[in-house]
């Protein structure tokens, strides 16, 4: 029997992947969640073999939410489901080592194929975000600038920035000021913009027009 937990902030697409799920042989639904925050304490009580995710949960990531169940539940493999297909993302997506990612009007036949093979640790990725992956542009920062960067363009002022991530104004700066050098950008709302279309940054939600190039 493979046990699956399932993360989906939209009510009536979850209920009725569980249902889809609940009827499939071999499969159980043994939690499910509308909030990646949580995803990580479920894993541990129901102890799933694979974790269908949102890519798009309200509160997290599911890129985020993916390498934390990596990190702390390795035998738990990740199926991603987006019903968008950002190049960068999937290009990180693959680069994390991400076993799954299907479109979410994939048919209900490919979703449970795909469970089935995500849980025997095979890869299982639709063939247009494959493709979407191939013709994407590598990200050219690192984990630690896009990070920074992430957070500037939720609105985070320089002084904000340090606090989270325990780094010095002045190395704030200087990732911002690389980021900006990296991408090409004219300026660091810029940089926000271009890094945000290639699907770089990690979940972030807030408008670039909250930035100010001159926070401090």
């Amino acid at each position: 029997m493979i046990r699956v937990l399932i993360a989906e902030d939209e009510h009536l697409i979850r209920g009725a992947l569980i249902s889809l799920l609940s009827s499939e042989e071999g499969i159980q639904v043994v939690a499910d969640t509308g909030e990646g925050r949580t995803v990580l304490r479920l894993a541990r009580e129901h102890r799933p073999d694979v974790a269908v995710l949102d890519i798009n949960l309200p509160d997290m990531n599911g890129l985020e939410v993916a390498g934390q169940l990596q990190e702390r539940f390795p035998q738990c493999r990740v199926l991603l489901l987006t019903s968008l297909d950002s190049p960068g993302t999937v290009r990180r997506a693959l680069d994390q080592g991400v076993t799954g990612y299907l479109l979410k009007d994939a048919s209900p036949g490919a979703l449970a194929s795909a469970i089935r093979k995500v849980a025997a640790a095979q890869r299982v990725i639709a063939q247009e975000l494959m493709l979407s992956a191939w013709q994407a542009r590598s990200n050219p920062l690192t984990s630690r600038e896009t990070e920074v960067l992430t957070r500037a363009s939720e609105g985070l002022d320089i002084a904000d920035i340090a606090e989270a991530t325990r780094l010095s104004h002045g190395t704030v700066r200087n990732y911002l000021s690389r980021c900006v050098m990296k991408l090409g950008a004219r300026s660091r709302l810029d940089a926000v913009r271009i890094a945000r279309e290639a699907g770089w940054l990690l979940g972030s939600r807030t408008p670039a027009s909250h930035l100010s190039d001159n926070s401090r």
